[in-house]
C-alpha cells in the first residue's frame, strides 16, 4: 500500500485553496440574500369636495369604497386621501410636493378644477396648474389618472365645451390615465336631481357607487 505524504508546502496551499472557496461561498450567499418585501402601491387621491365626502357619512363617499373595491380584488394597495373640500388647482398644486415627499405615491389620482370653474378662473390658470401637477408626480416616479369635470350649461356654451375639453387635452399631452367625467351617470342622467343633495352640486351617498364606477376601470389598469 503506498502511503502519500503531505508535505508542508502543499498543506498550507490546499488550506489557502479551501479558505478561499470558503471565502467564496459566503459572499455568493451575500449577494443572493433574500431582498425585502416590496412595498405596497400608495394611491393618492389629490381632489376637493367630491371626493372629500362633503355632506356624506364618513365611509360613504367613492374614496372609501375605493378602499373596499381594493380589499374585495385583493389588490394591496394603501389609499391616502388628500381631498379638502373647496380645494382648487392652485391648492392643490401647492400642496402636492409635500404629499409627493411624504407619501411617496404609486398613482396621483387628480380630481381638481371643478372649484376653479365655480370662481370663474380663467382656463390658461387651470391648465397651467393641472400640468405642473402632473409632471410634478410624473417625476417623482408616481402614474397620473386625471379626472375629469364638466359645468352646467348655464356657464355659456363656448366656456362649457373649452372647460370639457380641457382635461383629455393635458391628459393626450402628458401621457396620463383620463376619466372623462366623474359624474357621467349621475349629472347627466335622466333624473339628475335624484342623485344629488339639496345644494344640487355634491352627489348623495346614492350616487357615490357610480362615482367608483366611473374611476375603477383606468385606475385599476395602472395598478396591474
Amino acid at each position: 500500500m503506498r502511503i502519500r505524504t503531505v508535505h508542508r508546502r502543499d498543506f498550507i496551499l490546499h488550506a489557502g485553496a479551501a479558505a478561499a472557496a470558503g471565502l467564496f461561498v459566503v459572499s455568493t450567499q451575500a449577494r443572493q440574500a433574500p431582498k425585502a418585501p416590496a412595498r405596497a402601491p400608495v394611491i393618492l387621491v389629490l381632489g376637493d369636495s367630491l371626493s372629500a365626502e362633503y355632506g356624506l357619512p364618513r365611509g360613504s363617499g367613492w374614496v372609501a369604497l375605493l378602499e373596499q373595491k381594493l380589499a374585495q380584488e385583493k389588490i394591496a394597495a394603501t389609499v391616502v386621501n388628500a381631498s379638502i373640500s373647496g380645494e382648487t388647482t392652485s391648492g392643490g398644486r401647492a400642496r402636492l410636493p409635500a404629499l409627493l415627499a411624504q407619501h411617496r405615491p404609486s398613482v396621483v389620482v387628480i380630481e381638481l378644477g371643478g372649484n376653479d370653474a365655480l370662481r370663474g378662473l380663467a382656463l390658461a390658470h387651470t391648465e397651467d396648474n393641472l400640468v405642473a401637477m402632473v409632471q410634478a408626480a410624473q417625476q417623482a416616479g408616481a402614474k397620473v389618472l386625471l379626472v375629469g369635470m364638466q359645468v352646467p350649461p348655464n356657464y355659456g356654451a363656448a366656456y362649457t365645451q373649452q372647460f370639457a375639453a380641457l382635461f383629455p387635452k393635458v391628459a393626450r399631452a402628458h401621457k396620463t390615465a383620463l376619466v372623462p367625467f366623474l359624474l357621467a351617470g349621475v349629472a347627466d342622467g335622466p333624473d339628475p336631481t335624484a342623485w344629488f343633495q339639496p345644494d344640487r352640486i355634491h352627489p348623495n351617498a346614492q350616487a357615490q357607487p357610480r362615482l367608483l364606477a366611473n374611476v375603477w376601470p383606468e385606475l385599476v389598469k395602472l395598478l396591474r
